[in-house]
């Protein structure tokens, strides 16, 4: 059974977050001033259990998701992890399973990911450079470690992505070094345009690096070609650079929209449902699975608020609209 909203959109991908914990507090996404020592993080009552993800997951695979990517805050922090991921890659028809992680617990971890059935993993790394990559994370923790991690991954046979936010200012000066790294690890590095996600980050058009200024720094260093989308919904315009097998893409919320081709959902760490990464509100899926709703029920109310469904919000942004619409944090959405 495949459901779509009032603009014909199908629903085939599901991210979930894990926690709103992060052990970065990356300026740009948790700054340490607001998400500081005293910060209220959720109780973890108010977080879904493994089993309340499972049976979720369940009726969204039902209703037509075919991959699920995992989030956080930082989804490692999760005690027992693994044990999740091995009870989601067990759900008929479900094609695939990620994971967006900092990486910082990577090392450790990676083996048990991949035992328990993860197949891809999308680090985010903004700089090589340690002494700027320790200055946006705000925590310490290496870029080694992060590398590290990363090669972790790789050895352990997990498929491996880096996405990069660019700002203006902050690690604009690193697009190339970033390209130049990956491009010789053969990993695909992801730019991703700075985006107005939450009200914290203090995000303004001024500190958009565009994907198209970001192509043109690419290009007076290298040979790149297009590569058609994978399948319908692909969030990244990708390239390939020439003669190899080695990827470099782009995702372009802030300039180039790609509302029209959303297919994604996003369940929070306390168990309410997002249909759009900027929303302001959410659905109460936590109390539906806890007073007794029966797997039907839960099918029909997600049937019932993706046929209502009609974001589009990067089509519509403004300044205005991005200076004063309410929206959830990216730590306790996941991205």
């Amino acid at each position: 059974m495949s459901i779509t909203d009032k603009f014909g959109r199908p629903l085939q991908d599901l991210r979930i977050s894990v926690t709103d914990r992060c052990n970065f507090r990356c300026t740009y996404c948790m700054p340490k001033e607001i998400f500081g020592k005293d910060y209220p993080f959720l109780p973890k009552s108010h977080l879904l259990t493994f089993e309340e993800i499972e049976r979720l997951a369940k009726s969204f695979v039902k209703l037509g998701v075919k991959k699920i990517r995992l989030t956080g805050g930082e989804p490692l922090l999760r005690r027992d992890l693994p044990y999740l991921i091995a009870k989601l890659s067990s759900i008929e028809g479900l094609k695939d399973i990620g994971l967006t992680t900092n990486a910082a617990l990577l090392e450790k971890m990676a083996e048990s990911l991949k035992d328990a059935g993860l197949k891809r993993i999308n680090v985010s790394l903004d700089a090589l450079d340690n002494e700027l990559f320790q200055s946006i994370n705000d925590s310490g923790v290496s870029t080694e470690r992060v590398i590290k991690g990363i090669e972790k991954a790789l050895q352990v046979g997990l498929e491996v992505k880096v996405n990069m936010v660019v700002k203006k200012g902050m690690n604009d000066h690193e697009i190339i070094r970033m390209a130049e790294y990956f491009k010789n690890k053969g990993v695909t590095l992801r730019y991703i345009e700075f985006m107005d996600v939450g009200k914290t980050n203090g995000w303004d058009f001024s500190k958009v690096v565009t994907k198209k200024e970001i192509y043109e720094k690419l290009t007076n260093h290298f040979d790149l070609e297009p590569v058609d989308p994978a399948y319908v919904g692909e969030v990244a315009k990708r390239y390939r650079y020439v003669g190899t097998n080695v990827e470099v893409g782009f995702i372009t919320s802030v300039s180039e929209s790609f509302c029209s081709t959303c297919t994604r959902a996003r369940i929070a760490a306390d168990g309410k449902l997002y249909t759009c990464l900027f929303a302001g509100n959410g659905y109460d899926f936590r109390e539906l699975l806890r007073s007794g709703a029966t797997d039907e029920e839960i099918k029909q109310q997600i049937t019932m608020i993706w046929d209502k469904r009609t974001d589009r919000y990067s089509d519509e942004r403004t300044e205005e609209s991005a200076r004063d619409k309410d929206r959830i944090e990216m730590s306790y959405i996941g991205g």
